[in-house]
């Protein structure tokens, strides 16, 4: 039975990003199986513009009401719907950015994140309509924040991802890479450990 995987990096680095460099990782242990395809889909190289009104209005008229405008702006959510719905396993390869998510990855998960769609109100709270997926968030930071009170990078994509019904989510760390050579070094190394047997385990 194939896994399928779908890949997003979302550093403004290019090639030279770290949390790319686990990705291309990622990729390379992947290649190795046959029973697993990888989609790849890089947020900054593709980047969606931020999330407006038009765009979420046309979200809200039935498809067989839209203008040819908002045809075109639903589109966009839907083609990534699709895409997302498509994959069994999410990666996410996250740099950290002022102690949050690149605005590139906001930008997709405001497009996933669609009442109706991946979630429901209920009347007691919002309750995840995916099924049957699992992630997997590979997180690139220059200085050392897992566990604390200022990683608040990891708990936001837990929810997002928790909204949607996504509740097995494994992480990988790869931090201190401003930390010096030394330290860079090691902690790459383990991260890339840390990939291999996940990948193993998909």
């Amino acid at each position: 039975m194939m896994t399928r995987a779908l890949v997003l990096t979302s550093s403004i680095l290019g090639e030279n990003g770290q949390s790319k460099g686990l990705a291309e990782h990622f990729l390379k242990r992947a290649a190795n199986r046959d029973d697993l395809s990888v989609t790849t889909r890089d947020l900054v190289a593709n980047e969606l513009p931020h999330l407006k009104a038009d765009e979420l209005g046309a979200w809200q008229v039935p498809a067989d009401e839209r203008d040819a405008e908002q045809r075109a702006l639903a589109a966009r959510s839907d083609e990534l719907l699709a895409e997302f719905r498509d994959h069994d396993v999410i990666v996410l390869a996250v740099p950290l950015y002022n102690l949050g998510i690149p605005s590139q990855l906001k930008a997709w998960f405001d497009r996933i994140l669609r009442s109706g769609e991946t979630f429901r109100y209920t009347e007691n709270g919002p309750k995840g309509l995916v099924e049957g997926k699992r992630a997997v968030i590979l997180a690139a930071r220059g200085g050392q924040y897992a566990g604390t009170e200022l990683d608040s990078q990891t708990p936001h994509l837990k929810t997002m991802l928790g909204l949607m019904g996504i509740t097995e989510v494994d992480t990988v760390f790869a931090e201190g890479l401003a930390m010096g050579e030394s330290h860079r070094e090691s902690t790459l190394k383990e991260a890339r450990q840390a990939i291999d047997s996940l990948v193993e385990r998909l």
